[in-house]
């Protein structure tokens, strides 16, 4: 099979020389594997141990996304519906920490949280400097070479003939000709540059006859305000404004579609190492005003640390969004998924910003209980972890930005088993999770919080091969495993670092078929495909089938 392979990409590579390639340098590959995300790395790694000639582009100018950028508590429900590729990432990992010598700030016998249980192959809980210097090694192995460049994403910027994708420009002109694109990103930028249909925010219920989409008031119980909070700069006074993050419209009709997007947060990992860490600083640009949401909730009652820390090895934590107010800026995000690279960059400072300060409060504001300043006195962050960025993680916790409207889309009925995917090439078994969307003004005049969803599902369920396809007349040599064709609120199971390794390597085993067939996407015959998936190790099927793991 590599044989036929290689003989066709000496054809290809023939035949582009003679393309029209515009103005500027090329590169000539077979696969172009846009965002070094953990799923961009799985895909350039398939891709080549299947003979294929692959650019992986880093449009972050970081190796590993989320999974390198803090978020080492794996969020996946049920471990054993990971297979292949993400398996064996996962399975380095156990390698690592089974080492004596890895556990250099406590010992593992002291390791007392998730993630690394007697019995298992795996390693679920991480350090960020572990998860990046596996990914390096696995890119090493396979002799792929990461390039950190963004697409050019002024008109021009993808260059198609028809629906085929021919290349893409980079910024500073360097244009990508390849055979086979798949876009690995968190935002979707190259599927939007190639003119494929997606959508941003929430569809209303009724669109694919859900009932956890649209506009959520009476779902949002968790992470919500325990007390009453006033909303206004002067307590009682509308006419002195609302504090920073609240609007004065009402959340809209329930189930209603809304455009607003889920919050964002950096998955801090923090350390309570005092030889390792550095206290919480205020930021530059410090505005107590942001804040006074969260003091009112303590002087209403609150007792959270709002915030929720969990174990990773040798005194570290990933630490998430937990209670009303915390880690999550809730509407600051809205922009994020179509905006250009500047309004990202403030963005993302912003964002920052709002989180570096927010963490300066818990721990020396006089109006937090004095149990919860102690908390968060006793954590910093790690002197050994980002140190470019004095600790804070590169990557900004983009839960959800462009999503594809491709050939399937995977709905809530799919993910709670009443409709089962034809041509499954991976497994989803996260909750339904939505984080909060909004904070507006209810009819009592205090704050609320709108958007928060977690149902669980009752077991692992197909992901469609067609969730990863464009429509036909839109795009037919461009697969998408992260941005995949989902609605809100299915892909709040999906969004899932390990799932999006196992989609990602799905994608490149599918785009090498239709490589070597000389095929559109959409015409991959699934029989095939599948014969592949499974002899990769995937899962495809729950209950697993025996004979059906001959990666696990």
């Amino acid at each position: 099979m590599n044989v036929v392979v290689r003989f066709l990409a000496v054809v290809w590579t023939a035949a582009v020389a003679l393309a029209q390639v515009g103005n500027g340098p090329a590169r000539r590959v077979d696969v172009c594997v846009y965002g070094a995300t953990s799923a961009g790395v799985v895909a350039a790694i398939e891709c080549v141990e299947r003979g294929l000639t692959v650019l992986l582009v880093d449009c972050d100018d970081w190796v590993g996304g989320l999974t390198t950028s803090g978020l080492g508590a794996t969020d996946v429900g049920n471990k054993d519906a990971i297979g292949g590729r993400a398996r064996d990432f996962y399975r380095r990992l156990r390698v690592h920490y089974d080492r004596p010598e890895a556990w250099t700030r406590e010992r593992r016998a002291d390791f007392k949280s998730r993630g690394h249980e007697p019995g298992t192959d795996a390693a679920w809980t991480f350090e960020p400097s572990v998860a990046s210097a596996t990914f390096a090694a696995m890119l090493a192995e396979a002799k792929v070479e990461p390039v950190a460049a963004r697409l050019d994403r002024t008109p021009g910027g993808v260059r198609k003939d028809g629906a085929k994708l021919l290349g893409l420009r980079l910024e500073g002109g360097v244009e990508v000709v390849a055979r086979l694109f798949l876009d690995c990103s968190y935002e979707g930028d190259l599927l939007d540059a190639a003119g494929c249909t997606f959508t941003v925010g929430r569809e209303a219920n009724a669109q694919y006859g859900e009932t956890l989409n649209g506009v959520q008031v009476r779902n949002a119980q968790k992470h919500q305000f325990t007390a009453a909070v006033d909303p206004y700069v002067v307590p009682g006074d509308p006419s002195s404004g609302l504090l920073p993050g609240v609007h004065a419209d009402g959340p809209g009709a329930e189930g209603a579609a809304d455009a607003r997007v889920q919050a964002y947060c950096y998955r801090l990992c923090t350390s309570v190492d005092r030889d390792n860490l550095v206290p919480w600083t205020r930021p530059d640009g410090y505005d107590a005003r942001e804040y006074e949401l969260l003091l009112r909730h303590f002087e209403a009652g609150s007792t959270l640390a709002p915030w929720h820390p969990i174990e990773m090895p040798n005194k570290k934590t990933d630490t998430n969004n937990n209670g009303a107010f915390s880690t999550d800026w809730i509407g600051g995000n809205y922009a994020w998924p179509t905006a250009d690279y500047a309004t990202r960059e403030r963005l993302a400072a912003a964002h920052r910003r709002y989180q570096q300060g927010l963490l300066w409060t818990l721990a020396n504001d006089p109006r937090v209980p004095a149990k919860v300043r102690a908390e968060f006195q006793r954590h910093g962050l790690p002197k050994d972890e980002f140190a470019a960025t004095g600790g804070w993680p590169p990557l900004l916790y983009v839960r959800e930005g462009r999503r594809l409207v491709g050939a399937a889309v995977v709905t809530e009925h799919h993910c709670m088993g009443r409709v089962v995917a034809p041509d499954p090439v991976g497994m989803g078994a996260y909750a339904m999770d939505s984080h909060n969307v909004q904070r507006y003004v209810d009819s009592s005049g205090r704050v609320r919080n709108e958007g928060d969803v977690q149902v669980r599902v009752p077991a692992p369920y197909g992901i469609a091969f067609g969730a990863l396809v464009p429509q036909r007349a839109e795009a037919q040599n461009l697969l998408v495993p992260v941005c995949c064709s989902a609605s809100h609120i299915a892909y709040g199971s999906i969004r899932m670092e390990p799932v999006f390794m196992v989609l990602a390597q799905s994608a490149a085993i599918a785009g090498t078929l239709a490589l070597e067939r000389g095929l559109a996407v959409q015409d991959v015959p699934y029989d095939a495909l599948r014969a592949r998936l499974l002899a990769a190790g995937q899962v495809l099927a729950w209950p697993v089938p025996k004979g059906d793991r001959s990666g696990k």
